[in-house]
């Protein structure tokens, strides 16, 4: 709980501090990615924080290193992770990193809050996210109209996670104020909550899914790891995990964003060409926590929501506003500019 409590306290201070965070981004990279094409160290310096790297839906990040291709761009990137999406949002924002692997959803929302955020690589056009009720529950919660007086597992306050949730709800006829949201994380912290009672169900990814169902602690509500489970939940196309970079940053650091660009789409292609076991055996050992070949499955299910261009699937902006607009006072009220909140022009080149 001191965890969950720190956490949050950090991306409150995080977004706090917004007015003066685009100098410190600027300052912070002109230390590391300023450095030469080939300057010393194996190559210019980048930091990216990762919502979680060893979730599958930001298996991208973690693959394209051990594929070499960041190397083979002459770059230096250096992975770090945060237990949610929102954590690495603040890493961002408050200029610890120069990017940020997590949802594209959270450009709006900076958006509104006067920050200039921009995704460079979508590597998705579904969330890769399901919504699990507890085995002991499973009788009472059959739809999201159920969620009323209901304890619901989320990543982090603020997450994406969050923010589905919240869309389900509201979709579904229940007030954000008639149910709990429960900062449990992913993984152990998610499962020991199922376990514990101290929520009835939550949003997670794989593989915390798939241990969730080999468990039998759980079962699944509204599945979006699919284009077709997005469509159906949300009503469309719902770019989720992506690479995201304060604009100023992109524009004064092109041949880098370049370069990730190039690198994160080559993963893209390799992994449309390539098996769920292939791309599990490519990952670090940890990640499958002794079991390759639950690891696999979930990397299976999770596959048909990525990408193979790292391009912003047409449409799938309106459809983040639109669920964003359903539940968020901050973006409901405000003229989101969504040709601000992304750019084609580094995986386009990319892909040429």
């Amino acid at each position: 709980m001191r965890k969950t409590a720190r956490y949050s306290a950090l991306a409150a201070a995080g977004l706090l501090a917004l007015t003066s965070l685009t100098a410190c981004a600027n300052d912070a990279a002109g230390t590391t990615a300023d450095s030469g094409d080939n300057g010393g160290g194996g190559g210019e310096h980048v930091k990216i924080m990762v919502g979680g790297l060893d979730k599958v839906i930001y298996l991208p990040a973690m693959l394209t290193q051990r594929l070499g291709y960041f190397k083979e761009e002459g770059l230096d990137v250096q992975l770090l992770s945060e237990p949610a999406g929102v954590q690495a949002e603040t890493a961002l924002v408050s200029g610890q990193v120069q990017g940020a692997v997590g949802f594209y959803d959270h450009t709006l929302d900076l958006q509104t809050k006067g920050k200039s955020v921009e995704s460079v690589v979508q590597f998705s056009h579904a969330p890769g996210e399901v919504e699990i009720v507890s085995d002991k529950r499973k009788d009472d919660i059959t739809s999201p109209k159920d969620f009323k007086g209901r304890k619901l597992g989320i990543t982090g306050l603020g997450s994406s996670t969050d923010f589905l949730t919240k869309y389900l709800a509201v979709k579904n006829g229940v007030q954000v104020s008639e149910f709990t949201p429960v900062a449990v994380g992913a993984g152990p912290t998610f499962i020991s909550a199922l376990q514990k009672g101290a929520i009835d169900g939550g949003m997670t990814t794989d593989p915390t899914v798939a241990t969730v169902m080999e468990k039998n602690l759980g079962k699944v509500l509204v599945d979006m790891r699919t284009p077709q489970g997005s469509q159906e939940a949300l009503g469309g196309p719902y770019p989720s995990s992506s690479l995201y970079m304060q604009t100023d940053w992109v524009n004064s650091h092109k041949d880098t964003v370049q370069k990730l660009a190039n690198a994160f789409v080559k993963t893209l292609k390799w992994m449309s060409t390539h098996s769920a076991a292939d791309i599990a055996d490519k990952m670090p050992a940890d990640y499958s926590q002794g079991n390759k070949t639950l690891y696999a499955g979930a990397i299976q299910s999770t596959l048909p929501m990525f990408t193979k261009d790292g391009v912003m699937p047409e449409n799938g902006p309106e459809t983040v506003e639109k669920v964003l607009k359903a539940f968020n006072p901050n973006i409901k009220n405000a003229d989101v500019d969504l040709s601000k909140t992304y750019t084609t022009e580094f995986v386009k080149k990319a892909a040429g």
